[in-house]
């Protein structure tokens, strides 16, 4: 009986083996690179953050030390907190304002959209290459195109980029100016909505601002939401623009030294890997609790169908 059961479960298991099988070897690929390229060196990088790591010698345990250290004795740490939480609050919403505004005007019916669309999205795709980098670097230097503007109306422009109290306003435009992949989901929202509501509202008296008030916004929140958690998520991970434009040095005066080419400079540049590691434990642990309330916060402000 005992033998019979086992041959039956065993029938049983390459039945499903060989109705899956397919399935898990097209798997196979994510597999290896999840676990390989992903979870494999999270994990490490967990163990580092606990450890005096140099690339040279083993890692010797130091337990919390590195954090504490973050903590209390690294003023760097803070200043780079600084600067990044300024380019996300000012960079997030002027971008989502622009692209949403962008996006109405296109959903009104213009001819040629998808090549508008396609043109508006162009920035998205090359914003965070080098060679945009560099070339904002010389748009905005002493005497850069926009300074050479500005003369024609009798303005002396300062350095934009070596002035430390407008250095930082020149990275978040390069963010501003990449609107495209918000303004696409924003378009992709607007065309959702129906049009008989606005129609409704038109009956009744409601002016263009109270349409827009009363019926866009309420239900392109969930895009709204949508955006907003993206794109601060990668204002938090920006690196390519203040490592170009300050030559990785996050000058003037700290004053482009974002959190990520700080974390960049300890790790490849003092060779402090562990410390480094924790560096990038704790954004891990700021962009997952500013996640966790953005979600928690959702239920208030985004209306869904229901």
């Amino acid at each position: 009986m005992e033998r019979y059961q086992g041959v039956r479960a065993d029938g049983r298991f390459r039945r499903l083996w060989n109705a899956n099988a397919p399935g898990y070897l097209f798997l196979l690929p994510w597999l290896i690179g999840f676990f390989g390229l992903t979870l494999g060196p999270a994990l490490i990088s967990l163990y580092l953050s606990f450890t005096d790591f140099d690339m040279l010698r083993a890692p010797g345990w130091v337990g919390a030390a590195n954090y504490v250290r973050i903590a209390t004795a690294d003023p760097k740490f803070a200043s780079a907190m600084s600067v990044t939480l300024t380019y996300v609050v000012l960079s997030v919403p002027f971008k989502l304002t622009f692209a949403l505004l962008v996006a109405l005007a296109l959903n009104r019916g213009l001819r040629g959209l998808p090549i508008y669309r396609a043109i508006f999205y162009l920035p998205s795709l090359l914003g965070g290459s080098v060679a945009i980098a560099v070339l904002w670097r010389q748009l905005f230097a002493s005497d850069g195109l926009v300074n050479a503007a500005l003369s024609h109306f009798g303005i002396v422009g300062p350095s934009w980029i070596s002035h430390p109290s407008y250095s930082i306003y020149t990275l978040v435009a390069l963010s501003v100016w990449q609107f495209g992949s918000p303004m696409i989901i924003f378009l992709a929202g607007l065309r959702q909505i129906p049009q008989d509501m606005y129609e409704a509202a038109s009956l009744d008296g409601a002016s263009k601002f109270r349409q827009f008030y009363k019926i866009t916004l309420p239900l392109l929140t969930p895009v709204i939401f949508f955006n907003a958690v993206v794109q601060t998520i990668d204002a938090f991970k920006a690196f390519t623009p203040a490592f170009i434009i300050s030559g990785g040095t996050g000058g003037p005066i700290n004053s482009t030294l974002f959190y990520t080419l700080y974390l960049y400079q300890e790790a490849f540049g003092n060779f402090r890997m562990g410390y480094a590691s924790a560096l990038a434990w704790i954004l891990v642990v700021i962009i997952a609790i500013f996640t966790a309330f953005s979600f928690l916060t959702s239920r208030y402000w985004v209306h869904y169908d229901d």
